[in-house]
């Protein structure tokens, strides 16, 4: 029986899969054009399977020799002494398994010590053996760095531009999470130049794998359905949509979730919405490796530059700068209405869950007592009570948790803040995040009990902060239907008197109560 795959390739025997080839149109035109190409996305979103999938394809066809080959394993290597004869290594190896005519003749007489030539040479000399063209796809390219990315660009390019003299190879795939334009990024600095001649030349067009649509992730979970019975509700399938926006690996985790964890195989019960928002918060929690690795890269410098602003809501980031095209190569945001945002719902909410874990597990210190009873009132929470007692809290404390965030130290207050409300999850409730640049603010939604408490972060920056944030709160009252909400204003500046920093009104908007919280 077929399941859903959250480890390596997917192959259409053992997995539940959507054929790749309907995410990335236009890589057939380029091959027969004879070019070279770049093929980016995210970590875990189908490029091996892509590409080993294409690989088969192509030698069936009969026109072509396609090579799929790996180069993790070269991955650290700089000095090109040593990284151009690893790759001929990745090379060879590849060939073994290929069944491509004439493969053991690969490399047979190659001058390795001749690490400047040797891999164009090699190449050539093996493509005259063949009695058809050859296209290698070169899977986990962007591993390569400084000396030996720059050796391995250089004599692809030599080989591409004296095709007409001597055969190379037909077609070229390089393929990893990172586009063309940050391997420059790897290896010099922006201000530096390599010339016309560069070895970044070499890429015609550069291409990405899409996300599944609501149809591929209705037609993936259908073949579960046709195998075992085992119905997935229009609810669920919805919600996996709008919480993955389609992210492959996530699509299949929160599937595997449910049917093997949670329901323990037992395909005579429906899947759920509520068994899906269950495995999701299983997922979260367990930050599985696919997720920890990607949240690792939070402690790189040019992902904070990135993620920060979009926390705040504050801040323009240009959309052509190597930073950001390289956090969104990673997967971890998106722009969407021209708003750059976490990528889905799911990774907003380990973003911060990361950024924030010191200040949760230090919240559970007995000097900071769990509070959540105190805050409740019946059916509701007491979110007055709540706001104020975070008052006392950033009074006492904020200096101590503003040096504690010094990787994302602009960001610190509403990490606090939210680390603070995390113990009305724990408790049983939720929260909503909603972070995208440029809004001036970060909206939250509270959900306890099914009842609705909206609350926006704002830092200030001008006089008009608190009447742009009431106005702000507001809509985001009316987007939720609810009738009462908070807005809590950070004034960091270190010469105004606590006693004028702290205050707490209500202000009255078109018949809705706006509770304004300073600290």
């Amino acid at each position: 029986m077929r399941y859903f795959n959250i480890a390596g390739p997917c192959n259409s025997t053992d997995h539940y899969m959507i054929d790749a080839s309907t995410r990335l149109q236009g890589v057939e035109r380029l091959i027969d054009m004879k070019q070279y190409f770049v093929i980016h996305a995210a970590r875990q979103s189908g490029k091996t399977t892509y590409l080993q999938d294409l690989s088969r394809r192509l030698n069936a066809g009969g026109q072509y020799h396609a090579l799929y080959c790996s180069l993790e394993s070269v991955q650290n290597i700089v000095d090109p002494k040593e990284g151009i004869p690893a790759i001929i290594s990745c090379l060879k190896d590849s060939f073994s398994n290929a069944g491509i005519p004439q493969e053991d003749k690969f490399a047979q007489a190659a001058d390795l010590t001749d690490y400047i030539s040797v891999l164009k040479a090699t190449l050539s000399r093996f493509c005259k053996l063949l009695d058809k063209p050859l296209i290698i796809l070169f899977d986990e390219a962007d591993c390569l760095s400084e000396g030996t990315l720059i050796s391995f660009l250089r004599q692809l390019r030599n080989g591409y531009n004296t095709r007409s003299l001597a055969p190379f190879v037909h077609s070229v795939a390089l393929v990893g999470m990172r586009d063309i334009r940050d391997y420059k990024a790897k290896v010099r600095p922006d201000s530096e130049t390599m010339g016309s001649a560069s070895p970044f030349n070499i890429v015609t067009e550069s291409l990405t794998l899409k996300n599944f649509t609501k149809d591929e992730i209705t037609q993936l979970y259908k073949q579960h359905t046709d195998e075992t019975g085992q119905v997935f509700e229009d609810a669920a399938v919805e919600l996996v949509r709008e919480q993955t926006q389609g992210q492959p690996w996530l699509v299949n985790a929160i599937a595997r979730e449910v049917i093997e964890k949670i329901q323990h195989s037992d395909y005579t019960k429906p899947v759920t919405a509520e068994l899906v928002n269950e495995a999701i918060q299983n997922i979260i929690l367990a930050r599985p490796t696919h997720i920890d690795s990607l949240l690792e890269r939070l402690k790189e410098q040019r992902v904070r530059r990135i993620i920060e602003p979009v926390i705040l809501g504050e801040g323009l980031i240009p959309r052509d700068s190597d930073d950001f095209l390289y956090t969104r190569d990673l997967g971890l945001i998106r722009v969407i209405n021209g708003r750059i945002e976490p990528a889905n719902p799911i990774y907003a909410e380990v973003i911060i869950r990361k950024l924030s874990s010191d200040i949760q597990d230090e919240l559970q210190n007995p000097k900071y007592p769990y509070q959540l009873p105190r805050y409740l009132n019946g059916e509701r929470i007491d979110m007055d009570y709540l706001m104020r007692d975070f008052q006392q809290f950033w009074h006492a404390n904020s200096d101590i948790w503003l040096k504690r965030c010094d990787d994302y130290p602009e960001a610190a207050p509403h990490l606090v803040m939210m680390a603070f409300l995390q113990r009305v999850v724990n408790g049983g409730g939720q929260i909503i995040r909603e972070m995208a640049s440029g809004t001036g603010r970060l909206d939250l939604c509270l959900i306890y009990k099914n009842r609705k408490y909206p609350i926006e972060l704002k830092i200030r920056y001008g006089d008009k902060y608190i009447e742009d944030g009431i106005e702000q709160t507001a809509r985001y009252m009316d987007l939720h239907c609810c009738h009462e909400g908070w807005l809590v204003t950070f004034d960091r500046r270190p010469t105004v008197r606590w006693e004028d920093k702290l205050y707490f009104r209500k202000e009255i908007v078109n018949g809705k109560t706006v509770t304004v919280v300073g600290v």
